[in-house]
């Protein structure tokens, strides 16, 4: 019972940040065709930032100064993966498919991670993890039809599903990265970084890879034209997608092993397919709604078995 509650407090940042993250695919939706990737990058960025960054400003000095060259190792490929090559993928795909396809593409990031995790961290699986992982990814599988006679993807979207399945390997590799850092990390270093510093540092570097291919793509003249609909959804997603989902996955991951942030990421695919018809109006059938629920089974599956993989470095 020691390690549950920590355990137990992982699973609910987890779910909270894969759930945002899922909303993604919608606020992008409303301006991938009115602006360039790395605009909607950068100005989400700087949105998150001006909300992360005054409140810890005084820590950021002081883990800066506590950062060892692995530290900041971790960081830039954490922002690479994370963020900048992760909807750097998901934006270009968003161009030639569904945002229903998209996000349920972005399902594969759990079968993706519980391999890297299994072969780079050596993490157990039991029985428990073994089945909910076969429950997401079956599930996965009933969302995108591949189980269903007959169905098949239009040749429009094949070349966008790619460029959506590269941002799931992305975001598989930024979850490896950021156990990987936990894990390797003393005491001491994980005292002095905490989920809001990482997320402030990660946030900025990714917006520095951003500025220069952003500059490419006249973003003056296109955000001059961007209307309120599409301001909001860069405000969402610079605060909600990026500042307070990844205070979530920071303070989730400690807690966690990455095969169950393996599972949880299956809020991603259920969350935007869920969106895409309440707000988008895009069309689910059946076996996808089907999917959805092997999906969540998926997750709590795992998460039962993580409790006994947890190590003591969470708190």
């Amino acid at each position: 019972m020691k390690h549950l509650r920590p355990h137990l407090k992982g699973m609910l940042f987890l779910t909270g940040a894969f759930a945002l993250a899922g909303t993604s695919v919608i606020s992008a939706r409303f301006v991938a065709e009115k602006l360039g990737t790395f605009t909607i990058t950068a100005v989400s960025l700087f949105f998150a930032l001006l909300i992360l960054v005054p409140p810890a400003a005084g820590r950021i000095i002081e883990s800066i100064r506590g950062a060892s060259a692995r530290d900041w190792a971790y960081l830039f490929l954490q922002a690479l993966f994370g963020i900048f090559l992760f909807r750097m993928f998901l934006l270009l795909g968003l161009l030639h498919t569904t945002s229903a396809e998209a996000g349920i593409l972005t399902g594969a990031t759990p079968a993706i991670t519980a391999v890297l995790s299994r072969l780079l961290l050596k993490e157990t699986m039991g029985a428990s993890k073994i089945t909910g992982i076969l429950s997401t990814v079956t599930g996965i599988l009933f969302i995108q039809g591949l189980l269903v006679p007959g169905k098949c993807f239009l040749p429009d979207h094949i070349f966008g599903n790619i460029l959506v399945l590269c941002a799931a390997a992305c975001e598989s590799l930024f979850n490896v990265c950021s156990r990987v850092a936990v894990v390797k990390a003393r005491p001491a270093e994980k005292a002095a970084m905490p989920p809001m510093v990482k997320t402030v540092i990660v946030s900025f570097i990714a917006m520095f890879l951003c500025l220069i291919p952003a500059c490419f793509e006249q973003p003056a003249g296109s955000l001059a034209k961007l209307g309120l609909q599409g301001w909001i959804s860069l405000v969402w997603y610079g605060v909600f997608v990026t500042a307070l989902a990844f205070l979530f996955w920071y303070s989730g991951i400690k807690r966690c092993p990455a095969s169950t942030a393996a599972a949880f990421s299956g809020m991603m695919p259920f969350t935007a397919l869920l969106l895409s018809v309440l707000i988008l109006g895009e069309h689910a059938a059946v076996q996808q709604w089907f999917g959805g629920i092997l999906v969540i089974s998926g997750m709590v599956l795992i998460g039962r078995g993580g409790n006994k993989s947890i190590s003591q470095e969470a708190v």
